[in-house]
């Protein structure tokens, strides 16, 4: 078999595997006992295969406190910022939230770090749904476009996000986030913040593995 013949198997090989790779859910219920974990999996999976060169993460949870039901990314963002990570930045939490009156300020004041570094910017937002579908978390590329739900133009965020169904929405939204229950926002906070603090876990030791061995490579130890 030649270079080139050999070349051209071992990468039909790799796309053969991603094509018959599992993928990572991208939905869960938050009463799913392994519910963290496929969070977990599914962020790890959004990360390496769309933003593998990233070398920062700021995770941006959006909400108000003043709001039970839109209180979720507030809450997901305080129980992370009491466990900080090296090349984490946490964005939104119940003493500093970031909402709609204050959303495009922050994304202004994080342009300067965006631009500094390779970063990828994780949303976490609440959203309402259809009955069926209240409790469900989901995982998903692209930016989140937040306010949608209650007719607001927001600017979009985030290169992928996270969202969580917390009530039944179609009519009176604000009158239905107001009225959320506190118990289910704040088990779906558990859940969401647990998966994503398991994700950049495994994310920033991925990265110091790396850095560990392009050091190596350098001083001539490979």
């Amino acid at each position: 078999m030649t270079g080139r013949t050999e070349g051209v198997f071992q990468k039909l090989s790799l796309a053969w595997e991603r094509a018959w790779r599992p993928a990572a859910p991208e939905r869960v219920h938050m009463s799913d006992p392994d519910a963290a974990q496929v969070l977990c999996r599914a962020v790890v999976a959004q990360l390496s295969a769309r933003l593998p060169e990233r070398d920062q993460l700021s995770v941006v949870c959006i909400g108000t406190d003043r709001s039970t039901g839109d209180s979720l990314g507030p809450l997901v963002g305080s129980q992370l910022s009491r466990h900080p990570l090296p090349g984490v930045r946490v964005w939104g939490t119940l003493d500093d939230p970031v909402h709609a009156a204050n959303l495009r300020d922050v994304l202004a004041r994080m342009q300067p770090e965006l631009a500094q570094a390779r970063t990828a910017v994780i949303a976490v937002d609440a959203c309402l749904g259809r009955s069926e579908s209240v409790g469900w978390i989901s995982v998903k590329p692209g930016a989140l476009r937040p306010g949608t739900g209650v007719n607001k133009d927001l600017p979009a965020v985030g290169d992928l996000h996270i969202m969580g169904v917390v009530n039944v929405g179609g009519f009176m939204e604000y009158f239905v986030l107001q009225n959320t229950r506190l118990s289910l926002v704040m088990r779906m906070a558990d859940v969401i913040a647990e998966g994503l603090r398991l994700a950049l876990q495994e994310w920033c030791s991925g990265r110091e593995a790396a850095a560990s061995g392009v050091n190596a490579r350098r001083t001539g130890r490979l």
